[in-house]
């Protein structure tokens, strides 16, 4: 017994100290780089497209083409975030078709399609690369990738390392149409596990050891905030230099059942201290494009209902709303 333990004590030692080695790469800074905010900020490229607000087209699943760019342009934003995924505006296999025809219809109403969502986890499959090059034929440089998840039967550093793998050769297929592919942090648990990238530190490390400007990440303040409610500017810190889109939303704890759960409400009435991150993402020089999400009730259009149970008129004007909310919040930061 006194053998195997310390055996285990001597593995544990050693386990711990190649996590402190890993930890250590991450945030490890030459004396070059430029401290404004006490931690090393890596400087990005300019993005023509920094600041231009979309609308997450899942919202918008109960319009056409034109009717949804129609509403984008009367409500104010700048374009759209659109779904090129399984029950999106843009089917895969239908990309090399309909992605252009999506493009034309928001470009007549003077707006643009700055990033899409894609379900892309696997370079090796052909609509993969199908989706990537139709996009960059198209003047579309950000993507969401799909989700990766923990696997139970294997080690977190085993599931780490398979999972940086994969991103590796995402990374090799988006730097071939230099199109930036950009990774979501989701809180919560899928049925597939619980979500790579939900402690943000995983894929920061992920984002480091690949180091290619073709693979970033696609920072979720509401998903952040959910797992490290006072933690998470640690984790922003850390993940910043490969921060190249970030998502918007809030809101807050409530119990249904006897249980505990995270729940959308409209921007600026839920627990995202907007103020603390806007502040920060100042102060790190963030230059990005921006996606508004709506996941609180909207009569269907919350989940990508393709028909509304609640009046159209009622569904824009809320989303009208949270625009103004954005707009103010990011001219009171002094960002816009």
């Amino acid at each position: 017994m006194k053998t195997s333990r310390r055996n285990f004590i001597s593995k544990s030692i050693l386990a711990t100290a190649g996590i402190s080695a890993g930890l250590n790469s991450i945030i490890k800074a030459d004396s070059n780089k430029a401290y404004t905010t006490g931690f090393p900020v890596l400087p990005l490229a300019k993005d023509k497209d920094a600041f231009r607000i979309s609308i997450f087209s899942k919202h918008l699943h109960w319009l056409d083409y034109n009717e949804m760019a129609a509403v984008s342009a009367d409500m104010g934003f700048d374009g759209l975030d659109l779904t090129v995924r399984p029950g999106g505006h843009v089917l895969p296999e239908r990309v090399e078709e309909d992605l252009p025809k999506a493009m034309e219809a928001v470009r007549k109403r003077g707006l643009n399609i700055y990033m899409i969502t894609t379900g892309i986890n696997d370079a090796g499959d052909p609509l993969s690369e199908k989706i990537l090059k139709t996009a960059a034929s198209l003047g579309i440089h950000h993507y969401r990738m799909g989700y990766m998840h923990y696997s139970d039967a294997i080690s977190v550093e085993e599931n780490i390392t398979s999972i940086q793998l994969r991103l590796s050769k995402l990374a090799e297929l988006n730097s071939k149409y230099s199109v930036s592919g950009e990774y979501q942090n989701h809180s919560g648990i899928a049925a597939e596990g619980i979500y790579f990238g939900a402690s943000v530190w995983d894929l920061a490390a992920a984002l480091k050891s690949i180091n290619s400007k073709w693979l970033g990440s696609q920072y979720d303040i509401f998903h952040a905030t959910v797992e490290g409610a006072n933690a998470w500017p640690v984790g922003l810190k850390l993940i910043f230099p490969y921060v190249r889109s970030i998502d918007i939303k809030d809101y807050i704890w409530l119990k249904k059942d006897g249980k505990w759960s995270s729940e959308t409400v409209p921007l600026g009435e839920g627990m995202v201290n907007y103020k603390k991150y806007l502040g920060l993402l100042k102060q790190l020089n963030f230059n990005g494009p921006l996606s508004l999400h709506y996941e609180y009730p909207l009569g269907g259009a919350e989940h990508g209902a393709t028909v509304l149970t609640m009046k159209r008129e009622d569904v824009l004007s809320a989303m009208k709303k949270d625009l103004e909310t954005l707009k103010r919040i990011l001219a009171e930061s002094k960002l816009i």
